[in-house]
């Protein structure tokens, strides 16, 4: 290959040629700029919250180990007898698709994880630049440390 050249992927017709680093490579004319396309996935700050009857706290607790187990981008858990609260990052194109996995994943892991039998009381989305902006301005939540399954 000469400088300054790419090599054409050996993938199907008009899919994008993908660099070293798993980038695409995108040409943009003289003087042209380059525009981020708009279905690329992004990250979400995902809040899950979730309530119901009185469960004991060890099984609680060994579901949400189970289900972060299951779900590997699970950053935090806090739970109590009759509510958890679950964040996590989830990569979407957009909010709609964060949403719709978020409101699936207590229900889907139900009986795998053995989780109570509660139901979602409260849901919230964010991007990350929201979310970095509530931190940096003091009304958010703060960054999730320690990471893993904790009681409230």
């Amino acid at each position: 290959m000469r400088p300054g050249t790419a090599s054409r992927s050996a993938g199907a017709a008009g899919a994008p040629s993908r660099t070293a680093g798993g980038g695409r490579l995108t040409s943009v004319a003289a003087g042209g700029r380059y525009e981020e396309p708009a279905d690329l996935p992004r990250l979400w700050h995902v809040t899950l919250s979730v309530s119901g009857a009185q469960a004991p706290l060890t099984e609680v607790r060994r579901g949400l180990e189970q289900l972060a187990h299951d779900h590997p981008f699970l950053l935090t858990s806090r739970y109590a007898g009759d509510h958890a609260e679950i964040r996590y990052w989830e990569e979407a194109r957009d909010l709609h698709d964060a949403a719709a996995v978020a409101l699936r994943l207590w229900g889907e892991h139900r009986q795998t994880a053995k989780l109570p039998p509660w139901e979602i009381v409260g849901l919230e989305v964010i991007d990350r630049e929201t979310y970095h902006q509530r931190v940096a301005e003091g009304y958010g939540p703060p960054p999730a440390s320690p990471v893993g399954v904790h009681p409230f």
